[in-house]
């Protein structure tokens, strides 16, 4: 996975005049990102040994490097299954990711250690700029976290704050489609996707999360760069922001925290 690139972290939900105007479905609009995961590093080729008596020996591993060659295996098979999960994501809906889990969720735990090990690599965690960013301003805003994981920002905020997931490991994460949630409208002063607007109906989370913010409230997104790359199959980041605009924000600023 890639290192997040852009911090589209500003939008606030525009007050309306003269009455409540009809909201255009973000999916209809041109310019989204297409719902695809991020490129992730391929595992490289393994050599093939010969199958004769020298090769076997020359393969197995001496007794101080066992532990260490099982840790590969474990964190290479892990690998895997976390490239298999996170394409699953980027390519069924959120209703159909939401069963999935249902049935196993053992592959949602899976899921976040592969998702985990990927971000130990990254030289600076989006959720933590979110956070700290969320403790320079009002204790007393309500936060709904789409996509929240391992619920970092309600653990590191005191402000009240809806985890919500598909799978709920604990109870104060809301299980359930980010696309319907049994948050009240108008609720919400601060709406966050961090690296979480997976699937090919992602834009009506957006729907979802414009719902429940109140008027004026904060839409917060975190995400790879390569989403918002023409040049790399991703959307042009300019019709990206049109689209949200038209779904009734305004855009307050864009933040790069990093390049390559």
């Amino acid at each position: 996975m890639d290192p997040p690139q852009e911090l589209a972290a500003a939008g606030r939900k525009r007050r309306r005049r003269g009455g409540v105007r009809n909201r255009k479905r973000l999916s209809s609009q041109k310019g989204l990102p297409p719902a695809t995961a991020p490129p992730t590093p391929a595992s490289p080729p393994v050599k093939r040994r010969r199958k004769d008596i020298a090769g076997q020996a020359a393969a197995m591993p001496k007794r101080g490097n066992t532990s260490s060659l099982l840790d590969k295996m474990r964190a290479r098979l892990s690998g895997g299954h976390f490239r298999m999960l996170n394409e699953k994501l980027y390519t069924c809906s959120g209703e159909d990711a939401f069963d999935y889990f249902k049935n196993d969720p053992n592959l949602f735990d899976v899921y976040h250690t592969g998702y985990q090990e990927q971000m130990s690599h990254w030289p600076e965690q989006p959720v933590n700029v979110i956070i700290n960013w969320l403790k320079s301003q009002n204790a007393s805003w309500t936060v709904a976290d789409f996509g929240c994981g391992n619920a970092a920002v309600a653990k590191n905020l005191k402000n009240k704050v809806f985890s919500i997931d598909l799978v709920s490991d604990e109870p104060s994460v809301i299980a359930c489609d980010m696309a319907h949630t049994p948050l009240e409208p108008s609720s919400i002063d601060v709406a966050i996707f961090c690296l979480s607007l997976m699937g090919i109906n992602y834009p009506s989370y957006l729907e979802e999360a414009n719902r429940v913010l109140k008027p004026s409230g904060w839409l917060v997104i975190a995400e790879v760069r390569s989403r918002l790359d023409p040049s790399n199959g991703g959307a042009d980041p300019e019709k990206f922001s049109k689209a949200i605009i038209q779904l009734g924000f305004s855009l307050v600023s864009k933040v790069c925290m990093f390049s390559n």
